[in-house]
C-alpha cells in the first residue's frame, strides 16, 4: 500500500479549490455514425488544483510546508471536497439512515462505507476510505447503534465492525451516516512560486489527485 498520512490538508486553501470527478471514456464512432462507448475505469477519479484556494502569502507558505513534509507526490493525505464530503444531501443533518450498506446473515460483521449517486438508471457505490473520526452513525432495521458499544470504525480504510452481541441478524438493514475525506496526493514533485506574479494576482498551480488506499 503506498505511504500515507492521516492529515488534512489546509481547509481553508481546499474549499477554495478547483476540480471534481474525472471518468475516462472510450468513444468510437462506426461507419453509420452510431457510437459505441466504454468505460475504461469502474471508478471515478477527483482532481483539483488548490492554487486557486491560495489568497494569501501565509497560505502559500502553510501549502509549501505541507508540500514538503509529504515530500511531494511521496505521501498520501487527506482532502476535504467542499461539495461533497457528506453522506446527507447539501445543507442537511447527517443521519444514521443517509447510505444503505447492505443487509446482514447472521454472522457478516464488517460492513464498508459506500456512497450511492442516483438511484433509477444506473446507480454508482462509491468506496468510502477516510471517513471524519466521530462522525459515523450506523443504525440496523432502522435502529441507530452506538460506536463503541455496537460497533467499532476504521477510520483508515472506511469500514465498521459490529461487536460481538451486536451482529446484524438475517436480512438486518445496515445504513450509516457520516462525513468523509478523500485521500489524495500531490500530482507534481515541483510548486513553481512566483511571488511577483502572485503579488500581480497571479496563483500558482497546485495539482492534487485521489487515490485508492
Amino acid at each position: 500500500m503506498a505511504a500515507f498520512h492521516e492529515i488534512l490538508f489546509p481547509l481553508e486553501v481546499a474549499l477554495g479549490a478547483s476540480g471534481g470527478p474525472e471518468r475516462l471514456t472510450e468513444v468510437i464512432t462506426t461507419a453509420s455514425g452510431r457510437e459505441e462507448r466504454n468505460t475504461r475505469l469502474a471508478d471515478s477519479r477527483r482532481r483539483w488544483d488548490a492554487g486557486y484556494g491560495v489568497k494569501t502569502l501565509a497560505a502559500l507558505a502553510e501549502v509549501v510546508a505541507f508540500f514538503e513534509e509529504r515530500r511531494g507526490r511521496l505521501f498520501g493525505f487527506r482532502w476535504r471536497d467542499r461539495l461533497d464530503h457528506s453522506s446527507a444531501p447539501p445543507g442537511a443533518d447527517i443521519t444514521p439512515f443517509d447510505q444503505v450498506l447492505g443487509s446482514g446473515d447472521g454472522t457478516r460483521v464488517r460492513f464498508p462505507l459506500t456512497k450511492t449517486y442516483g438511484a433509477l438508471h444506473a446507480p454508482y457505490a462509491r468506496a468510502i476510505a477516510k471517513p471524519v473520526s466521530g462522525s459515523v452513525r450506523v443504525a440496523v432495521n432502522g435502529i441507530e447503534k452506538l460506536e463503541g458499544t455496537h460497533f467499532s470504525l476504521d477510520e483508515t480504510c472506511g469500514e465498521i465492525s459490529f461487536l460481538a452481541g451486536a451482529v446484524p441478524p438475517v436480512s438486518g438493514l445496515v445504513t450509516a451516516g457520516f462525513s468523509f475525506d478523500v485521500p489524495v496526493r500531490f500530482d507534481t514533485d515541483f510548486l513553481e512560486v512566483n511571488l511577483s506574479a502572485f503579488a500581480a494576482g497571479d496563483i500558482p498551480r497546485i495539482p492534487v489527485i485521489e487515490i485508492r488506499v
